[in-house]
């Protein structure tokens, strides 16, 4: 900041913006370094919040209005976003930037918590068996996550939720605030299909139905469903709130693989004895079933 104030008194001066350039460069580094899992998509939205307010200020400085307009529209809704996230994750924008400094990595307790996850074995599911699940089910809820954007499969999963209202039940979106990559996105993406906004529920909203609920169907959700964020204070995601997925009667959760989410930690919920594993690419699998269900 010291030297920034000196060329802006003496300009003439390449080797003192030479420096300033790296040391903002180690800056910027340094303080994402510590950041990570859960709490990168936040960093994400303040970062492209920075750039606007960049382009502002040079829009100021070269008097283009052009830049001013758009450089503090991105820098106002990155913040916002920014805003919007930590809330989400009931956390504080400060712990998130600031609460990865000195951390205690914890490799090996999470290493022991893994094995004792993968030793409860998961549970598979066919698609003929996961379509017989869902059409003889009165109450479905669908969590769409990031792997439903990957594969496109918006159209697909507001296709299987039409055959399954026609056969009598009653389906209803569960829409996690951070679910993708940014809040609204899953919003975005099932409006591009059509999916009625009356079909859509936040989280406060849906929450209560999950008990009464007599299929669940994960498509590419990971971290917002992790009851670890409910039961385990070692979590990265401790404190988090998610979307009760657990509580359901039964459980499809569609997935690539057993890969963790963003925010690196094995999920709970995928070892569930209620929880049965549809593997393999969001839109092939939704397919798949769209077609058993019409059998049925």
């Amino acid at each position: 900041m010291g030297l920034s104030a000196y060329l802006t008194a003496e300009a003439a001066h390449p080797a003192v913006f030479i420096v300033v350039n790296v040391l903002a460069l180690l800056l910027g580094v340094l303080l994402v370094i510590p950041i990570g899992g859960a709490d990168m998509p936040v960093v994400i939205c303040l970062l492209n919040s920075y750039s606007g307010i960049a382009a502002a200020l040079t829009g100021f400085v070269i008097a283009n209005h052009g830049l001013i307009i758009t450089g503090a529209l991105v820098g106002a809704s990155g913040i916002i976003l920014t805003q919007i996230m930590c809330k989400a994750m009931n956390r504080s924008l400060a712990n998130v930037l600031f609460g990865g400094f000195g951390a205690v990595s914890v490799g090996a307790g999470d290493a022991d918590r893994a094995r004792a996850l993968a030793a409860r074995g998961v549970r598979q599911i066919t698609p003929e068996d996961a379509a017989a699940l869902l059409a003889y089910a009165r109450h479905v809820i669908v969590v769409p996550g990031y792997g439903l954007a990957v594969a496109q499969a918006q159209h697909q999963v507001f296709e299987l939720a039409q055959l399954l209202e026609k056969k009598g039940a009653d389906v209803r979106f569960a829409i996690h605030p951070v679910a993708g990559r940014m809040p609204g996105h899953m919003n975005i993406l099932l409006a591009e299909a059509n999916v009625p906004y009356d079909r859509l529920f936040d989280m406060d909203q849906i929450n209560a139905e999950f008990e009464r609920c007599d299929a669940v169907l994960v498509v590419g959700a990971n971290d917002v469903v992790n009851p670890a964020a409910r039961n385990d204070p070692q979590s990265p995601l401790w404190g988090m709130p998610i979307l009760d997925v657990d509580k359901a009667q039964n459980i499809i959760v569609m997935k690539r693989s057993m890969n963790p989410g963003f925010a690196g930690v094995e999920n709970e919920l995928f070892y569930d004895r209620k929880t049965a594993m549809l593997f393999g690419n969001a839109k092939d699998s939704l397919q798949k079933l769209i077609a058993e269900v019409k059998v049925l």
